[in-house]
């Protein structure tokens, strides 16, 4: 289910660390598309969904796209590990406490947000898409063309 938004809200406000244990927030990413992407690696969706988000991250990364992964409530540690294990570099950040995820009001997973370059949400994906097909790239491509 795509939830499109007739006007685009603010998005919320965070600051989380990266695997590296460095401060991360949402501001760091002002000026890109971020394709926000909430996930676990318990999650067999999530783990499905995970390498084609790497895929649009080699595909976008250069013109705009931020795809960010929040990972609930797992350990840094565990998250590299999974993150290696399966090839994959673009940025995530761990919602230790689940407080992102409340934030966003994330009730299951995966879900995802998409936020344009003003930091505001355009929808809002509940479960498991295609996201590097064709619908995934043409959506992707009208998004990252605007201003």
């Amino acid at each position: 289910m795509v939830q499109s938004l007739a006007t685009p809200v603010p998005a919320p406000a965070f600051t989380m660390t990266d695997r590296d244990g460095q401060p991360r927030s949402l501001a760091s990413w002002r000026g890109n598309v971020v394709f926000l992407n909430f996930w676990a690696t318990w999650c067999v969706p999530c783990r499905d969904e995970l390498p084609q988000l790497q895929r649009l991250h080699r595909l976008y990364r250069d013109r705009g796209l931020a795809v960010v992964g929040v990972n609930f409530k797992e350990s840094s540690d565990a998250v590299g590990k999974f993150m290696t294990s399966i090839g994959a570099d673009f940025e995530t950040v761990l919602d230790a406490d689940g407080a992102v995820s409340a934030k966003y009001r994330v009730r299951g997973l995966p879900v995802t947000f998409l936020i344009d370059r003003q930091g505001r949400i355009l929808w809002k994906s509940i479960g498991p898409r295609e996201w590097d097909g064709p619908h995934g790239r043409a959506h992707l491509e009208e998004v990252l063309g605007r201003n």
